[in-house]
């Protein structure tokens, strides 16, 4: 894997909450596509979809991309969309990243939750299927939900997979080492949140970042290795100013110790991107990708 994809909706006016894509060789830099339109559109629901995420399928040749059912852009606010918002998550399913399925809907929201948010996914070894993740706002206060699931389509029972004291959405996971990493957006004073355990579903344990902490106005992380294999980027988008991703690096997840790269070290295109998510792909998916959506 030596490039990447980046799945990302790019604001809250009309057509902005749908999925767009951008792909990068090193990154860092990054190439908008389809001449920045869409390149999938959900007429589900809400009618609008935020925060897709990218899954690569370890045992089929298939992606699945799963996001949020939401659009702010109806004028119904926030209040609503976390109390009265929809408890489905928007699925489709591919076999090369540019012929993609029919959107379904999928409710995995439990009955008493006001919305789901931001849902994302992890292939568990142990169990041999899918976590997917979510935030969603029950009895007055935000908590990470998830279930399992083998094909997207069937979903075991959900259950309460992060809940602290603050409110807490956005939540991303990788593994290092023997250990997986979860990233999660304090919603109370907008930072980042890190912790690790050695179980998928198992006790995280905090650990401190200065850089983290000292970082706020941010949601949406995502966290990928570069080529290098190396070098782990985490990005995070600037939503309280409106500057969109920025991107952090570590050489030692373990450590916490993140620095925060030059503006001209970076880019990310044109168009702002909003919540998404970035996957490795391989040269031969990077350069499909590129001739397809000329």
């Amino acid at each position: 894997m030596s490039a990447y994809l980046f799945a990302h909706f790019i604001g809250e006016g009309k057509d902005e909450e749908q999925i767009y894509f951008s792909v990068s060789r090193d990154g860092l830099h990054y190439q908008d596509i389809n001449r920045k339109e869409p390149v999938l559109r959900s007429e589900l629901g809400e009618k609008g979809v935020r925060d897709p995420f990218l899954i690569r399928d370890p045992n089929n040749e298939k992606f699945y991309l799963i996001a949020t059912d939401l659009r702010i852009e109806k004028g119904l606010g926030w209040e609503h969309a976390q109390t009265k918002g929809s408890r489905d998550i928007i699925i489709w399913e591919s076999s090369n990243l540019i012929d993609w399925s029919e959107p379904r809907a999928v409710t995995v929201g439990i009955a008493e939750a006001g919305n789901v948010w931001a849902p994302e996914a992890i292939y568990d070894q142990k169990e041999e299927a899918f976590l997917v993740f979510w935030a969603s706002r029950v009895k007055g206060k935000q908590r990470i939900y998830a279930a399992y699931t083998k094909d997207f389509k069937v979903f075991n029972k959900p259950f309460v997979f992060l809940e602290k004291a603050c409110d807490v959405i956005d939540s991303t996971i990788t593994f290092e080492n023997g250990y997986y990493y979860r990233f999660t957006k304090d919603e109370t004073d907008k930072r980042i949140i890190m912790e690790r355990a050695k179980h998928l579903t198992g006790h995280y344990q905090m650990i401190e970042s200065s850089t983290l902490a000292e970082l706020a106005g941010v949601e949406g992380p995502q966290i990928y290795q570069l080529p290098d294999r190396e070098t782990w980027c985490l990005i995070v988008d600037q939503f309280a100013t409106g500057k969109g991703y920025m991107i952090l690096q570590t050489k030692d997840l373990a450590s916490g110790d993140f620095h925060a790269l030059d503006l001209d070290s970076y880019d990310f295109d044109q168009t702002k991107k909003r919540h998404g998510s970035v996957l490795p792909i391989t040269d031969c998916e990077y350069q499909s990708l590129l001739d397809h959506y000329k």
